[in-house]
């Protein structure tokens, strides 16, 4: 019943009261679930004598957390929408069937990606840019991390089909209850018990366990709507391919982070040495409280945007789409000034080293200048993804790091003469353009996804 009336106040109900009931969980589950990341690294960087390496040894980590989370993803977020517009539809049966098939996807994804990280982490960490005194922590942590693959993909993958049925606070939850076992045992397993990075990556782990435990049980109990079947486990092209071609976009974004951050840990590393990863490891940890909570605010108006639009009702579709635009450019256009104007504030959290502080501040005035453009970037991107536009959700994704930042990272360097700064500044220039061109296509095509045929 509860779950009929959600589906129901998604159709008739306030949009603006509507974004808040399913924004502000959201935001705060994604701020929380930041600390997964953000957490180790303020207490690895506060390591007595060995923090900075260790910071910058565990920074190495980044890209292949980062393809954990894209594949997570994949299914995740390409499924959540599809499952949405089934609903709008009154295809319950078709949208249990979406949730069975991508929980399949998820769990084949976690063997074969902990079979292949576990053996080829120490390889993989020196080509991201480990030196000697660096390698020994990045190997330490991955391996410990990789092996709570299959807690991490659960987790990112199914939490937001709970999202995408109007329980935003219940998907709160699921990192809450994960993040405070995280930061409570961080320090017991870092300093207490002396475990130093794998004390992190333990912690971590054990916190995913719980939430993924979380997650399945909602899922099979009596107050969800989609329920979590044995029978729907079974693949079905038919039904997961969709899916998958529409996760393909939130796969390429945050799978080019990965080779994004192999990009400029290699290049800084040539430029600038530990120094320079480190404060790419601070600056990467920074640009995520700039685009998480926007990941929150996107996933309050995907179910709106998406039920809606399977309901056949644009004006409300519009309307969600207005409120998210406007709540993404006015949080990261305030978060942009922040930056700009105490950047050691920032850098100050994740590390007690001097020298890292005042190298990693000067930094983010350059790194993330153009922070206050990702809003645009962001609304929009998503927003294509929860009209189900698949082709232009994965251009879209393409565009900023793909064909933008990742070759400007290599060609800039040649036009200045400090190639750190060059490496720094390709951030910004790819934002400004994608953003602008990400918006302008998104505002000139929004009237034929809505009134024109529907895909």
């Amino acid at each position: 019943m509860a779950a009929s009336a959600a589906n129901k106040d998604m159709g008739t109900g306030s949009i603006k009261k509507l974004m808040l009931d399913l924004a502000v969980p959201a935001v705060v589950a994604q701020i929380i679930n930041l600390l997964y990341n953000v957490v180790d690294r303020i207490y690895i960087g506060h390591i007595p004598g060995i923090g900075a390496a260790a910071l910058t040894g565990v920074g190495l980590f980044t890209p292949i957390l980062m393809l954990l989370t894209a594949f997570a993803m994949l299914p995740g977020s390409g499924g959540a929408p599809r499952a949405a517009i089934a609903m709008g539809r009154g295809d319950k049966d078709g949208a249990e069937r979406i949730v069975g098939n991508c929980f399949t996807v998820l769990v084949g994804l976690a063997v074969l990606l902990t079979a292949v990280f576990y053996f080829a982490s120490p390889t993989l960490l020196r080509m991201f840019g480990a030196s000697d005194v660096t390698l020994p922590y990045g190997v330490a942590y991955a391996r410990i991390y990789v092996l709570g693959s299959v807690f991490v993909l659960v987790v990112m993958g199914m939490n937001p089909f709970i999202t995408t049925q109007g329980f935003a606070k219940i998907s709160m939850l699921t990192t809450v209850i994960g993040a405070v076992i995280n930061i409570v045992l961080d320090p017991i397993l870092i300093f207490v018990l002396g475990m130093g990075v794998r004390g992190a990556a333990t912690a971590t782990v054990l916190s995913q366990a719980v939430s993924a435990v979380w997650i399945l049980r909602f899922l099979t109990g009596p107050k969800t709507q989609l329920k979590l079947h044995p029978a729907n486990m079974v693949l079905k092209p038919k039904v997961i391919l969709p899916c998958l071609g529409l996760g393909v976009s939130s796969f390429v974004m945050v799978s080019t982070e990965s080779l994004l951050s192999i990009s400029f840990t290699t290049s800084l590393a040539r430029y600038g040495g530990d120094l320079a990863v480190g404060a790419m490891t601070v600056l990467t940890s920074i640009n995520q409280l700039v685009s998480m909570p926007l990941q929150g605010i996107c996933q309050g108006g995907q179910p709106i945007m998406s039920y809606n639009y399977g309901a056949g009702k644009p004006e409300r579709v519009k309307e969600a789409f207005r409120c998210q635009f406007t709540v993404c450019v006015g949080y990261t256009v305030v978060f942009w000034l922040l930056l700009m104007v105490v950047p050691q504030v920032f850098a100050g959290i994740f590390t007690s080293d001097v020298e890292l502080v005042t190298y990693t501040a000067w930094a983010i005035r350059i790194f993330l200048a153009g922070a206050f453009s990702v809003g645009f970037q962001i609304s929009c991107q998503q927003s294509f993804m929860a009209l189900g536009q698949a082709k232009y959700s994965l251009l879209m994704a393409c565009l900023r790091k793909l064909i933008l930042l990742i070759p400007l990272i290599f060609i800039l360097p040649n036009f200045f003469a400090d190639k750190v700064f060059a490496v720094f500044l390709a951030e910004p220039v790819s934002d400004i353009l994608a953003a602008a061109i990400t918006t302008i296509t998104f505002l000139t095509h929004f009237n034929k996804f809505l009134y024109g045929e529907k895909k």
